[in-house]
């Protein structure tokens, strides 16, 4: 047992009512060990006899000598360590939370420590020297047992406290887990496109028939003046029949916003159609793009058509027509009237379109203008249907088709 320079026992060593040390556990008040506490000499208590083998062989007391009361030689085996016991007293609540032990009293190696002693910092000072009054042995065999049980009370709730840490460190994993796999779910969901049309899936507007588009009017200026440059539609349609054959080019005036395919396309199958010039399989027309045409059929703006006229000495400006340029290789359709027709026509402007390109054809091929006889006949082809429909008193009937069939 240590002891001061003084020989007082170090603080944290119990002592018997009389002052005297207690040797490594609590006793009675008679100096007889604790129950639950190992005995010396076969289980009896300890003797202070003068001499023998536990004393001090002078023959003297201990208290006659000073010399300490408890034997030199053996020890009994420690029992708990004091100054855990001396941490809990009778009345103390050993549910309460309590202040840890200083570090200089408690060691995470000691498995009598507390166990919130091993989170405390070793900061006290060894050397400072021992304070307080020592504790007294009286309960020493409860204080023990209830000591030995908020040890195990202190464990268990470290142990419960670091399982709901853990739990919720698991619980945060998995809601995070979770909310990964959810927003997963969701892109892997966005990407399926699972409920969502696909493109393919997507109706798409019916495209409009050759009839529907020719039976259509588009925006165009009566006025417009086009930038004079032409585009040849490419593609060739070849000649359907057997007669005397004549090949042309499309060109479309660049800027003009109108459908050059649709052009070229109502140009082949009016000039071939048994009602035009290919009557009786007298004649056959093929559209090519390239090469030495017989004719250009060009569709142009209004300025550009007068333009082109004027060089073969016609105006078309009066009345916004088309042209025959019989000096040049073009045979001039007027943009405009090609988009809005004419009032002799109204609403027919399928079968506008249609007498404007056998009528101006019908000059390349060699035909005057005419009129017609009687009221109540169908114009001629070569009448200036888009002029007029009445003359002289006679009014005709709308016709484009150089042999009609009725």
């Amino acid at each position: 047992m240590p002891r001061l320079p003084d020989g007082t026992p170090a603080h944290g060593f119990p002592r018997l009512p009389d002052g005297t040390p207690a040797h490594g556990f609590p006793r009675l008040p008679d100096g007889t060990p604790a129950h639950g506490f190992p005995q010396v000499r076969g289980g009896h208590p300890e003797q202070r006899e003068d001499g023998g083998g536990w004393g001090e062989s002078s023959g003297r007391t201990a208290a006659e000598t000073g010399a300490p009361a408890f034997p030199r030689q053996r020890q009994a085996p420690p029992g708990p360590r004091q100054d855990y016991l001396n941490a809990f007293d009778e009345q103390d609540d050993v549910f309460v939370r309590r202040t840890p032990a200083p570090a200089s009293t408690a060691h995470p190696s000691d498995p009598y420590a507390s166990v919130t002693d091993w989170d405390t910092e070793a900061d006290t000072d060894d050397e400072a020297p021992p304070t307080g009054e020592p504790a007294s042995p009286k309960g020493g065999k409860g204080r023990a047992f209830a000591g030995i049980a908020a040890a195990a009370v202190t464990t268990v709730l470290a142990v419960i406290v670091a399982g709901q840490v853990t739990g919720q460190g698991e619980d945060s994993a998995a809601e995070s887990q979770s909310a990964t796999d959810q927003s997963r779910d969701v892109r892997d969901s966005a990407s399926r496109g699972e409920g969502r049309p696909t493109p393919s899936d997507t109706p798409s507007p019916t495209p409009l028939t050759y009839e529907q588009k020719m039976d259509r009017t588009y925006p165009l200026s009566a006025t417009l003046d086009g930038s004079g440059k032409f585009d040849a539609i490419p593609g060739i349609d070849k000649a359907p029949g057997t007669g005397q054959k004549y090949t042309y080019r499309v060109d479309v005036e660049q800027g003009l916003d109108l459908d050059g395919e649709l052009f070229a396309q109502a140009v082949q199958k009016t000039l071939n159609d048994d009602r035009s010039w290919a009557h009786n399989g007298g004649r056959t027309f093929e559209r090519i793009h390239s090469g030495k045409p017989d004719f250009v059929i060009t569709l142009a703006s209004p300025g550009t058509t007068a333009e082109w006229c004027a060089k073969s000495g016609l105006d078309t400006t009066v009345d916004n027509v088309s042209c025959d340029s019989a000096a040049t290789e073009r045979v001039m359709i007027n943009a405009y009237r090609w988009a809005q027709g004419s009032e002799t026509y109204g609403d027919k402007i399928h079968a506008y379109r249609q007498m404007l390109i056998n009528h101006e054809i019908g000059h390349r091929l060699g035909y005057s203008h005419v009129t017609c006889d009687k009221a109540g006949e169908l114009a001629p082809v070569m009448q200036q249907q888009t002029k007029f429909l009445e003359h002289d008193g006679i009014r005709c009937k709308a016709n484009p088709w150089p042999y009609p069939t009725s």
